[in-house]
């Protein structure tokens, strides 16, 4: 990494989001921290990140707006004028995972999921390549569900496909200057669309018997970063979902 080196995460306020921003300012990151609605979390998160040491710069945006995409690397083209900070890594963290059954799927609900999920890692990717003069990673946070058919969850299945997708193209389009993976996690955090009933059952099939522990996920994140030789692959972290 570049002496100075600037990590973006979107939706980093709370969740995985937050663990890979933790992650990095622990590795000598300073922090764009990106949320949308969550003021709160994202304020006790930078707390967080200063008492690590860390410098943190909050930004806040709706990703389903591609004017607010633009906006937010404006702002961050302030922050980086007035530093001596390298963009050097981006973690696209930020998505939404609407619950209906394709009979039953809005057209608002399929969109929000394409937006966030897969049209904004796209014009974030964008945006960054051309600030990512002196080289820098791409990370895509996708979902073991992406190889899956997960019937209630439609949108968000297509959408973590497609980024697979992507990050497979941009590594390609992108090389040899910005390296593009992806991280696939499988049973981490418990998800509001999911009961403790529900999730009890889904770990129990799981081949290792238990959720993942959050350092089990960011030490993927860790891996990519230190390991220059891998672009456009996905790491799957699932326990053996994938398996079942």
């Amino acid at each position: 990494m570049p002496a100075h080196p600037l990590a973006l995460v979107t939706g980093s306020a709370h969740r995985l989001g937050k663990a890979f921003a933790l992650t990095l300012a622990r590795m000598g990151c300073s922090i764009a921290l990106h949320y949308h609605g969550s003021a709160d979390e994202a304020q006790k998160t930078r707390a967080e990140i200063h008492a690590l040491g860390a410098q943190t710069h909050l930004l806040q945006a709706d990703l389903t707006d591609p004017a607010q995409i633009s906006d937010l690397f404006t702002e961050l083209d302030r922050i980086l004028q007035d530093s001596s900070l390298l963009l050097s890594i981006v973690v696209n963290s930020a998505a939404i995972m609407p619950v209906g059954k394709p009979g039953d799927l809005s057209l608002a609900d399929w969109n929000s999921a394409l937006d966030l999920n897969l049209r904004a890692p796209f014009l974030i990717a964008q945006h960054a390549a051309s600030r990512m003069t002196g080289g820098g990673l791409i990370v895509n946070i996708t979902d073991v569900g992406a190889q899956k058919a997960w019937s209630r969850y439609p949108s968000y299945t297509v959408s973590k496909a497609g980024l697979e997708s992507l990050t497979r193209m941009l590594a390609r389009a992108l090389a040899p200057g910005i390296r593009v993976n992806a991280i696939a996690p499988g049973l981490v955090l418990p998800s509001e669309v999911v009961t403790p009933e529900q999730w009890n059952k889904l770990v129990e099939k799981l081949p290792l018997k238990r959720a993942a522990r959050i350092e089990e996920i960011t030490s993927s994140l860790e891996f990519l970063i230190k390991n220059e030789y891998i672009t456009g692959q996905t790491i799957v972290v699932d326990g053996g979902y994938s398996l079942i």
